[in-house]
């Protein structure tokens, strides 16, 4: 057993915050009380007590190229299957590419990362490589699978439903690139077979405004609106939203990941975030392509925060900016009696327990994180 006593705890789906201690057994948290102290303690005096972070979009095979291709166009950097990481990662040696991968996934747990979620390129191989690089870090990996058949205007649909299967058997789910590169019938196999085994579909939507043009005039419809009609789970980016794509958005029940330190590297625009708000829509964030973006999700709050505060005269709940790294994607846990416990405690550095976090703290602030049954001192 394991107590953790006298911090401030931001708990429940609504970040609360409350001065209390919590009680963790096997994992599970049990307890979440003033009076609990039992087993080993953790003393949080000083300190916030958060929710983990789940990144909710990376490609961590990118790994390998950190900062390669600056100065060219968004196409000849992540267009598949030609685009400079595919062909970095056609090319490189499995352990180069392990090895990588294993310095992203600890770079995400030192700063208060449990969870990402993982757009993981080379089919079946590609997704082995990422399970055996975690294999002994205490970080949880959703991994999205994908493989070459899926591109083209003519692929061999056969072929596309081979690949499917073997891709379902051993991944969280299936996430092609976007609608530029694959055909309307990969998209519903690729949604009907994750549906059937309850398994997550995800895809690149209204990234550049571009891409949305293309889609118009390749489908008559915006990106936005074909992922939701074709049934995907989560649509990442949602950049550049047509009229009415966010109407479409409210009344679906499609999850929405937002990208926006990758998206101004890339210089494709910047995700309004007032504009999500206002319809409703409570968006999750990543960090997207680690080869132009570090997964550090301090530094994905902090430039939302700042960006936000310089973009609108409204204002907004810090803790709603938390929210966009913990609790609004629905895959992730909170801190609440009978969940498992995945959490962080970070030096507590100002009044606000929510703009200590997104506006202060740095990876060295923080001193501990648990992650179910690992207990990971910093």
């Amino acid at each position: 057993m394991i107590t953790i006593a006298n911090g401030i705890i931001l708990k429940g789906k609504d970040l609360t915050p409350s001065r209390e201690n919590i009680l963790i057994d096997d994992g599970k948290i049990i307890t979440i009380s003033k009076d609990i102290l039992e087993g080993e303690i953790i003393d949080a005096s000083g300190c916030v007590v958060s929710p983990s972070f789940i990144n909710s979009h990376t490609h961590i095979g990118d790994s390998i190229i950190k900062d390669e291709g600056y100065g060219l166009s968004f196409d000849e950097i992540v267009k598949p299957p030609n685009g400079l990481k595919h062909l970095a990662l056609k090319n490189a040696e499995d352990k180069d590419v392990i090895d990588a991968m294993k310095l992203s996934m600890y770079d995400m747990l030192r700063s208060g990362t449990t969870h990402f979620i993982d757009y993981r390129e080379g089919g079946v191989k590609g997704i082995k490589l990422l399970k055996k690089a975690s294999k002994d870090i205490p970080i949880n990996p959703i991994i999205l699978g994908r493989d070459d058949s899926f591109y083209g205007d003519d692929p061999d649909l056969k072929s596309v439903k081979i690949a499917i299967r073997k891709i379902l058997k051993i991944a969280d789910g299936i996430a092609p690139s976007g609608f530029n590169e694959i055909t309307e019938e990969v998209a519903i196999l690729i949604s009907e077979e994750c549906t059937k085994k309850c398994k997550l579909s995800s895809i690149h939507v209204g990234e550049s405004i571009d891409s949305q043009k293309n889609s118009i005039k390749k489908y008559n419809a915006s990106e936005i609106e074909l992922g939701i009609k074709n049934n995907f789970n989560q649509l990442v980016h949602c950049t550049n939203p047509l009229k009415g794509d966010l109407d479409l958005i409210k009344n679906s029940n499609v999850s929405i990941t937002l990208c926006f330190r990758s998206n101004a590297a890339l210089r494709v625009g910047i995700p309004n975030l007032d504009d999500f708000f206002k319809k409703g829509i409570f968006p999750s964030i990543g960090t997207d392509n680690i080869m132009i973006n570090s997964p550090n999700m301090l530094r994905e709050l902090d430039f939302i925060f700042k960006l936000r505060q310089l973009n609108s005269k409204n204002y907004i709940n810090p803790k709603e900016i938390l929210k966009l790294a913990t609790v609004n994607f629905s895959g992730k846990s909170i801190i609440n009696e009978d969940n498992y416990c995945e959490i962080f405690i970070s030096k507590k550095l100002s009044k606000n327990p929510y703009l200590s976090i997104i506006n202060r703290i740095e990876t060295k602030d923080i001193i501990n994180i648990i992650n179910k049954d690992d207990n990971i001192d910093i």
